[in-house]
Formats: structure tokens, C-alpha cells, sequence
């Protein structure tokens, strides 16, 4: 099991992509692949150009990533799989309560990674999909351009009625939702569900 504090460097390194998949509104029809390629350039655009306002402004950055990621991924199924069988036994007062925190640092984790973009190139897998599944993986692979060890990304996309939502990350072969449904599994023993979530909001409310 990789460390949370090895997993969160990762993250700053791929961090940019990720928001790339909700720039803008897609149709539901459009494929995972098509999604991730397309939507790269755009947000990279929009850094390179924003960069110093969302270094000054946090705020504005974590909305701006809130209003655009969100919509993308299923991240009630996401914190579901996180909680695995503690979710079971949540009240749903509980359930609601972790999503939001889930979500909310998830957003703060992109967004904070953002401004870590420093030119790396993206290579895109061949993609191939069963066309009669509602499951696809989208594969990329991070290029560090410091000689560093390539990252290999994994999207996982599940279609829903309203088009192909992620409701994971490989990153480097590990799970985004494993590596914290271990986290936090550890938490929960120590301290239950309720400490958990309020850790979470104080996290997620403190300043940059």
C-alpha cells in the first residue's frame, strides 16, 4: 500500500489533468477517450493564461474547479467505495456528510495541484472499450520532463443517464479509492465515523 504522503505527491503531479475532464459541458454521448483528449488542452490553456490570478485568489480557483469538475464524477459512488462496509451501517446523515467532505477535498487536492503544472507531457494509450459495457479506462501516462519516472494515470469511467462519469484513478497502480478506504478505515476503528467526517470539514475549511 503506497503512503498517503507518496500518493498526495503524485496527485500534485497529475492534478491538472484531472479537472481537464469537466472544462466544459460534454455530450452525454461523447466517449471517455474523446473526453479526456480533448478537454487537456483547453484547461492547460486556461492555467497558462489564469495562472497568477488563482495563485492570489483560492478561492476563485477552488470554485472554479468545483463548478467544473464536480459534474464529472460520481463521487457519491466514489465515497461509497471509499467507506466500503462502513457506508452499510452509516446513517444518511453520515453518507451525506462524507460525500461533501469526500468531494470537497478531492476539490481542493485538484485545484492545489493545478498550479503545480509545469509542462509535462501527456501521452495518450491506445483506448479500447467493450461498446455493449458501461465501464471503459481511459490510459494515460504523465511524462516528467526532468528525466523523472514516467506516472501511468488510469481513468475510470462507469456511463450513467446522464452520460460517463470517473468514479476512479489509477495512479502509478494504485487505486485513488483504495488508497484512502485504507486511510480512513484505520480512522474510523480508531475514532468512528463522526470524527472522521469532522476532521474532514476542519481540513477542508482551513486556509491554503
Amino acid at each position: 500500500m503506497m503512503s498517503m504522503r507518496r500518493y498526495r505527491s503524485l496527485i500534485a503531479l497529475l492534478g491538472f489533468l484531472v479537472p481537464v475532464l469537466a472544462f466544459a459541458r460534454i455530450a452525454p454521448s461523447t466517449p471517455p477517450d474523446v473526453i479526456v483528449h480533448l478537454k487537456t488542452n483547453q484547461i492547460l490553456h486556461l492555467i497558462e493564461h489564469k495562472r497568477s490570478v488563482y495563485q492570489h485568489d483560492r478561492p476563485a480557483l477552488y470554485a472554479m474547479v468545483n463548478q467544473r469538475i464536480v459534474p464529472y464524477f460520481d463521487f457519491r459512488r466514489m465515497s461509497r467505495w471509499v467507506l466500503a462496509r462502513y457506508w452499510r451501517t452509516a446513517t444518511p446523515q453520515q453518507r451525506a456528510g462524507f460525500t461533501k467532505q469526500f468531494t470537497a477535498l478531492m476539490v481542493r487536492t485538484y485545484a492545489t495541484a493545478l498550479l503545480s503544472y509545469s509542462g509535462q507531457r501527456i501521452d495518450y494509450l491506445p483506448y479500447r472499450v467493450n461498446p455493449h459495457s458501461r465501464h471503459a479506462m481511459v490510459k494515460t501516462l504523465i511524462v516528467e520532463n526532468n528525466g523523472g519516472s514516467n506516472i501511468p494515470v488510469d481513468y475510470m469511467f462507469v456511463h450513467e443517464k446522464a452520460g460517463w462519469k470517473v468514479y476512479d484513478v489509477m495512479i502509478d497502480g494504485v487505486s485513488l479509492v483504495t488508497n484512502y478506504r485504507s486511510v480512513y478505515a484505520t480512522k474510523i476503528q480508531r475514532d468512528g465515523l463522526n470524527s472522521l467526517i469532522a476532521s474532514m470539514k476542519r481540513a477542508n475549511g482551513a486556509k491554503s
